[in-house]
C-alpha cells in the first residue's frame, strides 16, 4: 500500500522521472523508509548523510547508513559538520543551523551529480506539526498550508526541486513498512528533547489536543491539503499581479510600480511584498507580519528621507513612481530619467533645441495663446512638458544642474520660495537623480523644474500673448 501510494505521489505530484534522486538519509525511521522504498520502486538513488557532530553516537550512525545503502545497491556520500560551532558563529539555533548545513550539503551533491531532485522524508505527522507551529506563531494562508510536495524555486536552488513524497503518509504506516521488511532504524535521542519547540508540540501539545478532540491530526493535515490547493489557485493570480507591478527584478533589487501596487487589494499587496522579500532572501524562513505591515505603511506614506530599513539587511526606497526593495548596500540599477553631466551648462535659444545626456533633448517652441491652447495647457498630463509666458522669459535659457543655495518659487505657493533641495524632497524626486536633474533658468531664476512644476513668475496666464512650449523627451 505504501509503495503504491508513494509511486503515484512521485510521478503525479512530485513530477519525477526514474532518474537519479539525491535522498537525505539520517538513519531514522522516516528517511530509512524513503531510501528503501525508492530503491524498491526502481529509482536510482544517491544517499546523502550529514553527521551533525552533536552526539557521540553520530559517527556510528553514519556507518550504519553507509552499510545499508551499499547493501541495497545505492551510492552513498557521507559528510561531517560541526553544527554547534556553525550555530554559534551565525547566531542561529541548533535546529536552524543543522537544517541549513544539511540542505546545503544535499543540494551541492545534487548539482555535482546532476540529479533531478533532492528528496527528504517529511511525513504527514511532520506536516501536522508544521501547520500547528505556524498557527501558534501567526501565519497567513501560505504558512498554514504547511510544507509542499514539490518546491521550486527553493532557498537552495532555482533549478533543482526539493520534494517531500512522504507528506501524505503517516508514521504508523512507515513503522509498519519497516516491520514488514525487517528494517531497523536508528534512534536520535534529541528527538525526545522537549527543550526544542517542535518536540514540545510533538510530545506534549498534540497528544493533549488528541485527548480534547480525537482525530485532530487528520483534520489539521486535511486543512493543510485544502489550503495547499487553494494556495495554488491564488498563486496563479499572484503571478499575474507580479507581472503587472514588478518593473525590475534583479538579484539584489526589485522595483515595483508604486501606483499599481497600491491599486491591488490589500491582501495582494501583502503577497507581493512577501514574494519580493522571499526572492531576495530565499533562505529567510519566517517573514513576520510586522515587517510586511511596515512595508505597506511605507508604500502609503514614505518618510521624508524616502528610505527605510525593512528586514534581513533589506531596505525600501521610493524613487518617483518606483518602490525599490533592495539589499542594504546594493547600487540600484540605472533609471531612464533626464540628467546633465557634471560641469556641463547648456544654452537653449527660444525657439531652439539642446541635447542632454543619454539621448534626452529639450526643445523650446513659440506659439500664440488661444483659448484652446490655454485649456490644453491646463489639462497637460505630461510632466515633461511646460507651457510658459514668453514675455517673462529671457532668451537663451540656461540649462544646468542644481547648485548649493539654489532656491525655487514653484507655481502654487503664492510666490514664496524655498530651498530647491527641500522641494525635490517634498515631491519625491529620487535622491540619486537630484544632483544631475536638469533645471531651466531665465536669468538667475528657475523657470521650470522638468517633471514637476514651473516657476510662479513664468507660468502661463489667460492674458499671455505668446507661449513658450518646453518639451523634454528621450530618443527611443
Amino acid at each position: 500500500m505504501l509503495l503504491e501510494h508513494l509511486d503515484s505521489t512521485l510521478q503525479e505530484v512530485c513530477r519525477l522521472e526514474r532518474r537519479l534522486i539525491v535522498v537525505g538519509v539520517s538513519g531514522g525511521a522516516d528517511s530509512l523508509c524513503l531510501m528503501h522504498a525508492l530503491i524498491q520502486l526502481g529509482y536510482p538513488v544517491l544517499v546523502g548523510h550529514l553527521d551533525h557532530s552533536l552526539r557521540p553516537e553520530s559517527a556510528d550512525e553514519a556507518q550504519i547508513v553507509q552499510r545499508l545503502a551499499n547493501e541495497w545497491g545505492a551510492v552513498v556520500v557521507c559528510s561531517r559538520e560541526d553544527v554547534a560551532a556553525y550555530a554559534r558563529r551565525n547566531r542561529e539555533s541548533i535546529e536552524e543551523a543543522a537544517r541549513t548545513l544539511r540542505y546545503r550539503f544535499l543540494f551541492r551533491l545534487a548539482q555535482e551529480r546532476e540529479a533531478q531532485a533532492v528528496a527528504v522524508a517529511h511525513t504527514a505527522d511532520d506536516q501536522v506539526e508544521t501547520v500547528l507551529m505556524h498557527l501558534l506563531r501567526g501565519a497567513g494562508l501560505s504558512g498554514l498550508r504547511g510544507m509542499t510536495y514539490r518546491s521550486l524555486p527553493n532557498p537552495w536552488s532555482r533549478t533543482i526541486p526539493l520534494v517531500r513524497p512522504l507528506l501524505g503518509i503517516w508514521r504508523e504506516e512507515i513503522l509498519h513498512y519497516l516491520e514488514q521488511y525487517k528494517l531497523h532504524a536508528t534512534l536520535d535521542a534529541s528527538n525526545l528533547d522537549v527543550t526544542y519547540y517542535r518536540n514540545r508540540l510533538r510530545h506534549e501539545a498534540l497528544p493533549y489536543l488528541e485527548k480534547l478532540n480525537p482525530g485532530v491530526r487528520q483534520r489539521l493535515w486535511k486543512t493543510a491539503e485544502l489550503l495547499r490547493e487553494e494556495e495554488e489557485l491564488i498563486e496563479a493570480i499572484t503571478v499575474e499581479a507580479w507581472q503587472a507591478c514588478a518593473l525590475i527584478v534583479e538579484d539584489k533589487a526589485i522595483a515595483f510600480d508604486a501606483d499599481r501596487l497600491r491599486q491591488q487589494p490589500l491582501a495582494m499587496q501583502r503577497r507581493l511584498i512577501r514574494r519580493a522579500i522571499a526572492r531576495l532572501r530565499p533562505s529567510l524562513r519566517n517573514i513576520d507580519f510586522d515587517s510586511i505591515e511596515r512595508a505597506l505603511s511605507f508604500l502609503r506614506l514614505p518618510p521624508r528621507s524616502g528610505q527605510m530599513d525593512l528586514i534581513s539587511n533589506l531596505r525600501l526606497e521610493r524613487e518617483g513612481k518606483r518602490l525599490w526593495l533592495a539589499e542594504h548596500d546594493a547600487a540600484l540599477p540605472g533609471a531612464d530619467w533626464p540628467q546633465i553631466q557634471p560641469g556641463v551648462e547648456l544654452w537653449l535659444d527660444i525657439p531652439g533645441e539642446v541635447e542632454l545626456a543619454a539621448g534626452w533633448r529639450l526643445r523650446a517652441e513659440v506659439c500664440d495663446n488661444t483659448p484652446q491652447r490655454f485649456d490644453q495647457a491646463l489639462a497637460n498630463p505630461d510632466p515633461y512638458q511646460a507651457w510658459l509666458d514668453r514675455e517673462t522669459l529671457q532668451s537663451p535659457l540656461l540649462i544646468r544642474r542644481r547648485r548649493p543655495g539654489d532656491r525655487f518659487r514653484p507655481l502654487g505657493m503664492g510666490g514664496r520660495s524655498l530651498k530647491l533641495s527641500d522641494f525635490m524632497i517634498n515631491v519625491g524626486l529620487p535622491r540619486r537623480a537630484r544632483d544631475g536633474w536638469p533645471l531651466a533658468l531665465s536669468g538667475e531664476e528657475i523657470a521650470w523644474l522638468p517633471g514637476y512644476r514651473p516657476g510662479e513668475r513664468f507660468a502661463l496666464r489667460k492674458e499671455t500673448e505668446k507661449i513658450v512650449l518646453l518639451t523634454l523627451k528621450a530618443d527611443k
